[in-house]
């Protein structure tokens, strides 16, 4: 699988921008079926660095009412991608 495909986009909110400052961890959206080697593959490959570990949990989609009863968003999954020291991401 291509790395453009296994890599969506990175996650920016309070906690993960918190623990890329603090602990060089960086959150990605990726593709439901990517394993933990092509998601390590994925990162090195596109932002040249050295990934240590890899961290994934598939998060579900949530319900919502709709005037035509309940619907459900699709499930995704989050990978946390824990560099080396000596590397950063710059997202911004």
């Amino acid at each position: 699988m291509d790395a453009t495909y296994v890599i969506k986009r990175p996650m920016v909110t309070e906690k993960t921008t918190w623990e890329s400052d603090a602990r060089n961890r960086f959150s990605f959206v990726v593709d439901t079926k990517a394993t933990k080697p092509q998601i390590q593959k994925a990162i090195e490959e596109l932002y040249a660095v050295r990934v240590e570990s890899v961290a994934t949990q598939i998060r579900k989609g949530e319900t919502f009412r709709t005037r035509y009863g309940v619907s459900k968003k699709r499930d995704w999954k989050e990978a946390t991608v824990q560099l080396h020291q000596d590397d950063r991401i710059e997202l911004f």
